[in-house]
């Protein structure tokens, strides 16, 4: 089983001046000490359930860009970009410079989006969701089409949100065939079945029974469209306070290696998760220490290495 480092929050220790050191810090430990991943949130905003909307928020595929010049193994992504942030072509521009400035360490990460109050409070416009499933639909179409086509032969794109005369993409992502594409959400008749055509790895939030529900879905969806579901990396998204004696209600080590168990046990690859106090960069030592050691033999193999 593989883990992953979420940072949800940047209310740090420090403010503002010290949040580029502090992300520094954090991104580094994770990536030392043996964390498969790390993703920050594609919000402008603090989201209700980490803090109040006036807390600091770092937009995404800028933080991780400074993540990539300082880390060396772990893959890097948005969990997960919300569609009507951007066009379609500067997904595709802009997910494939974090691969090729990360090494080909890259997910692209993307989903539905959800967050009226920061499009409303920014002036993104906020489609409605159907209008905005059909906006990730033609974004995946697009970014398959443009990332198999070599540069003498960029193809044209006309959809019905989207319409493009050149796809041509200079330079490709080093990650081959494309930076493994995750769709977040468990929406079962849209979400999933995206994942089903065009996604390397889903990721979906709950208990383990949740999680067993959601991958038979999926696994249908992969039925449907002949899929084969065992090339998809499922994944999982969570939050956990640790210590080393779980003082104040948080999980100690060993507590944390039997909740993954039971992640994996229902089918997760690859749990990802944010951290209490992050800053405290003891508490990722911790994790590496005396929980990643124990958790490899976790769950199948993933198909994304």
């Amino acid at each position: 089983m593989k883990l992953g480092l979420q940072i949800s929050s940047f209310t740090w220790p420090g403010g503002d001046a010290e949040l580029a050191a502090t992300l520094a810090r954090v991104v580094r430990t994770a990536d030392e000490v043996g964390f498969d991943s790390i993703w920050v949130m594609d919000h402008f905003f603090q989201i209700r359930s980490v803090g109040r909307p006036e807390e600091p928020m770092l937009e995404g595929f800028t933080a991780l860009g400074y993540a990539a010049a300082l880390t060396k193994r772990a893959r890097l992504g948005l969990m997960v970009g919300g569609i009507h942030y951007r066009q379609a072509g500067l997904w595709l521009k802009a997910a494939s410079t974090l691969d090729v400035l990360a090494g080909g360490r890259s997910y692209f990460g993307i989903g539905a989006a959800w967050n009226e109050q920061e499009s409303r409070g920014l002036g993104f416009p906020f489609p409605e969701l159907r209008e905005r499933f059909e906006m990730l639909e033609e974004t995946l179409r697009i970014v398959h089409e443009a990332w198999g086509a070599a540069p003498d032969a960029a193809p044209a794109f006309e959809g019905r949100r989207y319409q493009a005369s050149q796809l041509l993409n200079s330079p490709q992502p080093l990650s081959k065939p494309h930076p493994p594409i995750l769709i977040g959400g468990g929406g079962e008749r849209k979400t999933l079945r995206l994942v089903a055509q065009y996604a390397d790895a889903c990721n979906i939030f709950g208990g383990p029974e949740q999680l067993r529900h959601k991958y038979d879905v999926l696994l249908e969806h992969c039925e449907r469209f002949g899929r084969d579901y065992a090339t998809i990396e499922k994944t999982n998204l969570t939050s956990v306070s640790i210590t080393p004696d779980g003082a104040g209600g948080s999980l100690t080590p060993a507590a944390f290696i039997d909740r993954l168990g039971g992640w994996a046990d229902a089918g997760s690859m690859h749990t990802i998760f944010s951290v209490r106090d992050a800053a405290d960069v003891s508490k990722l030592e911790l994790i590496g220490r005396d929980v990643i050691p124990q958790v490899r033999e976790l769950g199948e193999r993933s198909p994304i290495d």
